[in-house]
């Protein structure tokens, strides 16, 4: 595996740098790592929640709101469990050094681009062309 890399706590990655370096790397498998951990936890409040509140209502309006409420959360948290696993899938490439590189064209994405959105897997280019022609076709 890759040797352990220290980073100062105010580290930001730079473009004066040379892309995807261990630092830059290891960054980002910081950043990816807590954003999973802050969902994870927020899933594990929201179990215990929707666990505490599996009361049954008499009256039928706050059945109702209840059962609402809890859809609601329970799609929150399928979007959640495929972001985590879109966030395991970016740090996979961190390990096979592809991270931060477009997986249509090959080129880096921008530093800016992955600070943002650090499972981008498309280049800021390529993303909008991608978008343009899911416009076109889903106009047909």
């Amino acid at each position: 595996m890759s040797k352990q890399i220290t980073l100062d706590a105010d580290y930001k990655p730079s473009d004066d740098e040379p892309f995807m370096n261990d630092r830059q790397r290891e960054y980002f498998r910081g950043k990816l790592m807590a954003w999973k951990e802050e969902i994870l936890k927020e899933a594990r409040e929201t179990l215990v929640t929707l666990q505490s509140e599996s009361e049954n209502h008499p009256d039928i309006a706050d059945r109702a709101s209840s059962e609402t409420d809890r859809a609601i959360e329970l799609r929150a948290r399928d979007r959640q469990r495929k972001l985590i696993a879109k966030i395991e899938s970016a740090i996979a490439r961190i390990d096979e050094n592809t991270y931060g590189y477009c997986e249509e064209t090959g080129e880096p994405i921008s530093l800016k681009r992955l600070e943002a959105r650090p499972i981008a897997t498309l280049s800021l280019e390529a993303q909008e062309r991608h978008e343009r022609n899911e416009r076109v076709f889903r106009d047909d």
